[in-house]
């Protein structure tokens, strides 16, 4: 039966090689995912900055656009209130006062009729008739506004009905030389206008476009929702920035259907402002899209590498373990289990090497079975394998030190390396393992073995084999003394120390 050695000996399941492989095949594809991901995170701010220049002009254009026509018709406000003034307004016909009052005016199929009221809220004039029918508006806000207010200038109202359609309605005082309030010229711009505005455009199905008053009145939305025309978002967060600033962005909620935009405003100096959202949904589909193919591409060759990766690894982790049990092979004495004396040459001189650089101690224990040939000439070589294997047993168990080395030196021959032990501690070792071999031997002759000591100190001009050599003599000066017992070689004279 042969002898295993009981020391533990730490797997290397995969060696250096199989790890730099892993290593490098994780740094690339952490490498290469890193890369995907920027260029991703490029794409997404790309299609920010797109959406956010889309909606930059075209938040400029419809603003332009309305605040051209506002500043046209507050012009004819503006001359119908200044001619109000005239002193024989009131004293020519009247179709003399509507070419001097209005031939100015603007008109357009959006526009309303321009009025004059008087300070008690009365019509007094229209430009629509010359014979208007009476109407009078003091309870509404934009007379009110006037009358209480003469600083107020233009002033544009709330969406409301206006001579039978949906409209804003624009006002300007119209004040005598003296101060005194003397009525207002009043206009409206229906709300076709806006429809119309927004009907050239091609908009999402959740793209939004609202017109506010400067208190945050919505004064118009696409989608139309007479619902939310008129009602006051002044409160919001979103909204009194858009107040507050001149222009600028901001990401956040719908006002009333909470999905998440991104809004532009531009020139919020004006009467009205507008302001532009869209869905970040939308804006970011196509990058969704070509995030979740490239994505879906990383993954698969990620999964790939990685699995070759793992495959090659096993594979070179397999030839290591062959690697590793033909070198034990190679290094392994079949018999006993211990060191061959080819591994016992390459460790003696790499610790020879070791205590010469670190001024440690070595020592060698030469160690032979006595009287083994006749024991092996009387019991046969079945019998003497078995000695040797219960040799090499008591051996191993007491050199249990990690940097220890117990081989078969030859034949009934066996040597144990002790690195950094003194003459004493290898002196102890060696009569261990004597009265273990003496204590195991149970057989029908007694075994013994005898034992020979060296320690030496290595220093420069020194060569291992004057350490073996001297354990040799000791060895021999045991035998000649009686077998069975251990002697210490003196080094260097070399002299022996029963």
């Amino acid at each position: 039966m042969l002898f295993r050695r009981r020391k533990d000996v730490a797997t290397r399941p995969w060696r250096l090689s199989a790890k730099l492989l892993i290593a490098s095949s994780v740094v690339t594809v952490i490498g290469f995912t890193a890369i995907c991901a920027i260029v991703m995170l490029d794409m997404r701010h790309g299609e920010e900055k797109l959406a956010q220049q889309t909606l930059e002009n075209l938040a400029s254009s419809i603003d332009s656009d309305i605040s051209r026509n506002v500043e046209l018709y507050d012009l004819s406000l503006r001359a119908v209130a200044s001619n109000m003034l005239l002193p024989e307004i009131n004293n020519v016909k009247p179709e003399i006062r509507h070419l001097i009052l209005f031939d100015r005016a603007a008109s357009a199929k959006h526009f309303g009729a321009i009025q004059v009221f008087d300070p008690r809220g009365n019509l007094t004039i229209d430009a629509s008739s010359l014979d208007p029918a009476p109407d009078n508006r003091a309870d509404e806000e934009f007379f009110q506004i006037h009358r209480d207010q003469p600083d107020t200038g233009l002033f544009i109202s709330r969406p409301m009905l206006h001579r039978g359609a949906y409209s804003i309605v624009l006002s300007r005082r119209i004040t005598g030389d003296d101060g005194r309030f003397l009525g207002i010229a009043v206009g409206s711009i229906r709300f076709s206008y806006f429809h119309d505005l927004v009907g050239r455009l091609n908009l999402g199905p959740d793209d939004i476009i609202t017109v506010l008053r400067r208190d945050g009145t919505v004064i118009m939305r696409t989608p139309f929702d007479l619902d939310v025309i008129g009602k006051n978002l002044g409160h919001l967060p979103g909204v009194i920035r858009v107040l507050s600033e001149p222009s600028g962005s901001y990401s956040g909620p719908g006002a009333f259907d909470g999905v998440p935009r991104l809004f532009i405003w531009r020139d919020g100096t004006r009467p009205l402002v507008v302001v532009v959202g869209k869905p970040w949904r939308d804006i970011l589909s196509l990058w969704r899209t070509e995030a979740t193919r490239i994505g879906a591409v990383m993954i698969a060759l990620i999964s790939f590498v990685l699995g070759v990766t793992l495959f090659l690894g096993r594979e070179i982790g397999r030839r290591a373990q062959a690697e590793d049990k033909l070198e034990e092979l190679a290094t392994t004495d079949a018999l006993t289990g211990l060191k061959n004396r080819r591994k016992f040459d390459t460790e003696i001189d790499a610790e020879w090497r070791r205590a010469t650089r670190q001024k440690m101690p070595l020592a060698l224990l030469m160690i032979d079975a006595d009287h083994f040939k006749s024991y092996n000439d009387t019991y046969g070589h079945q019998a003497g394998d078995q000695v040797l294997v219960g040799i090499a047993i008591c051996i191993s168990d007491s050199v249990k030190r990690a940097g220890d080395c117990a081989a078969r030196y030859g034949g009934e021959e066996f040597a144990v390396l002790l690195p950094t032990c003194s003459a004493t501690d290898a002196m102890r070792v060696a009569e261990n393992i004597r009265h273990k071999v003496r204590q195991w031997s149970d057989g029908p002759a007694i075994t013994t073995v005898s034992i020979g000591i060296a320690s030496v100190t290595p220093v420069a001009g020194m060569d291992w084999p004057a350490l073996v050599e001297a354990a040799d003599k000791a060895l021999y000066a045991a035998k000649e003394s009686g077998r069975n017992q251990c002697v210490v070689a003196s080094l260097p004279k070399l002299s022996l120390v029963a």
